[in-house]
Formats: C-alpha cells, structure tokens, sequence
C-alpha cells in the first residue's frame, strides 16, 4: 500500500515539471524563431574604408568578398559585387560616395560572393573578367570544399536570364583608361581558380587581389573551377614580383596588406605544396598527412586551419600530383 501511494505521489509531482519543459521549450523554439526572423530581416549594413581620395573597400558581416569602389573622371568602376541580396544596399552605398555613374564592374574571379549582385546594375554597364572566369561564369560550377547546401546561388546568372555575365574578357593582361584613370588587369596563373585576375591602380599605388589572397589563411582551392593547390605559389610570386609600385593589397575577404604580405603567402603556399608532395612520396594518405601538419610557428597571425578546409586542401594537391 505504501509503496502504491508513493508511486501516485510520484506521477502527480511529475505532472507539474513536464508542462514546465514543455513550456520552456516553446518558450525557447519561438525565441529562437524571433532571432532567426530578425536576422533574416535585418538591414544590410555596409561599412566604408576609404583608402585614397576616390578609393574606397565596402566590407559588411556575411555580404561576401570585398568590393573596391573607384571613382574615375567621368565613371565609378566596381571590383566585385557580393553575394545576391545586397544589391540595393551596395548600390545605395555607391552613391552616397558619388554622384557618378557606375560604368564598369570588375569581376576577380567566378564565385558567387563576389559576383552575385552583377545582375542588379544597370544594363549599360562594362562587365570585365579573365576570359576562364567568363566561360567560368557562364557554368557557375559548385565550389570544390563548399558543402552543396551552401551554395544556395550558383543560379544566379540563369534566375536572371544572363544578366549580369561577363561583356569583355582579357587573357594576360588589359589596361582600362589612362591617366589618372588607369586600371591595369593582369592574370598570373592558376590558384584559387583558373580565372583569378589582379586589378592594379597604378595612380594609386593599389591592388585588388581577390580570394587567390583572401588572407593569411589556407586559400580555398577551387580545382571544379580550375584551382591549384600545387600552382597557386608560384603564381602568387609572379604577381609580388612583377607587380612594381604597389603599396596596399585589397584582399578577398580580410585586411588591407603589402607586397612583402604577399610574398610571405606565396612562401606559405609552395611550403604547404611540397609538404603534401613529400607526403605523398613517402607513402602517406591524405588522412595521414592531415593528421601531421599544423601552421608552421613562423607564420604569424595566419588563422588556424579548419579540418575540413586542410583535408580538403589537401587533397586537391595530392590528386594533382603525379
């Protein structure tokens, strides 16, 4: 009997504590949706750092690579353009720097982080890419190392019936205007794609790089769109050679950088290169060879790699290898 009663007790105190949970789960569940919704309608924030006079970077939390904005004698040329949805807010940003108009965009490569609002400018306007990023953008690939469920935008040039591809394209290199004016494009290689172009100031002493120096970090390898792990060095120290009177580096996605930063990466590069060759010559597996790496201690402030990005690095390497 006692042992009966006990257990009744038991079941009536229960009761109580689960409609608590259950409340406080849902308490929680809307919280959360109140978050998500309010990310999802968040506005989108451009910040401004302006680098000379009529040279400008818009960054902004989760809007993609970095965008250059120059501002020419008669004109506004744009280094890409983000990911799509930004549009409005990158538009309305150029134009509180300047009444000009946009004429031309430059697209460093064929990723929809840095191409994905092309379709949101005017259609008059230039659009100028190394010849593989245009057949690049025509494809729209997926992204080697990119989980498929991210990348949410490779349509963004079929959604718009073709608006936004590339118009002209250029092989080693193009000078765009003259004078102060000047922009020079050069192609250096392989690397992060097989399309990644360099865009040159010479005015201003300034370059914009794109994601083949994204930052002191393992770079993307992007072998679907033509990247190489195993090229991506050399061409690096091509362009910190040959690239004369340059004093600041746009990066893909981080800080403003030097050449000496460069010629640092490009280091960092060909080293993790020939780590993976003599892996691979030594019998190793790609797990094998991932297990026994970390960053080299000389390489300071470069970020920590993340396994997937070393695994996936890794490997796009050792299949190159011979």
């Amino acid at each position: 009997m006692s042992s009966s009663n006990d257990s009744s007790a038991s079941v009536r105190a229960r009761r109580p504590l689960n409609r608590a949970s259950v409340l406080t789960a849902l308490v929680v569940i809307g919280a959360t949706s109140i978050v998500i919704a309010a990310q999802q309608s968040a506005p989108r924030v451009l910040e401004v750092e302006k680098l000379r006079d009529n040279l400008f970077v818009l960054k902004g939390t989760g809007s993609g690579g970095n965008t250059a904005v120059f501002v020419g004698s008669s004109g506004v040329v744009v280094v890409d353009t983000k990911i799509p949805g930004w549009g409005p807010a990158l538009l309305a940003k150029i134009k509180e720097l300047t009444p000009k108009p946009i004429t031309t965009i430059i697209n460093t490569h064929t990723h929809y982080d840095h191409v994905g609002t092309n379709p949101d400018f005017p259609d008059n306007v230039d659009i100028v890419v190394h010849e593989n990023t245009k057949a690049n953008m025509e494809a729209m690939r997926a992204v080697t190392g990119i989980p498929l469920d991210q990348q949410t935008y490779l349509g963004v040039f079929k959604d718009s019936k073709g608006k936004g591809l590339a118009k002209r394209s250029f092989k080693d290199k193009m000078t765009l205007g003259g004078g102060a004016d000047q922009i020079d494009l050069y192609y250096f290689g392989r690397g992060h794609t097989n399309g990644d172009a360099w865009v040159v100031f010479p005015g201003l002493r300034v370059m914009h790089a794109g994601d083949i120096f994204s930052g002191k970090n393992l770079p993307l390898l992007d072998a679907n769109n033509g990247g190489s792990g195993v090229a991506i060095g050399d061409t690096l120290a091509k362009a910190a050679s040959e690239v004369k009177n340059v004093d600041a580096i746009i990066t893909g996605h981080s800080t403003v950088m030097t050449l000496k930063d460069l010629a640092e990466y490009a280091e960092f590069n060909r080293e993790f290169a020939a780590m993976v060759q003599a892996g691979k010559k030594a019998g190793k597996s790609v797990d094998d060879i991932v297990s026994g790496w970390t960053m080299p201690a000389k390489y300071t402030g470069y970020s920590a790699a993340a396994p997937a990005r070393l695994k996936a690095n890794v490997e796009v390497i050792y299949n190159e290898l011979k």
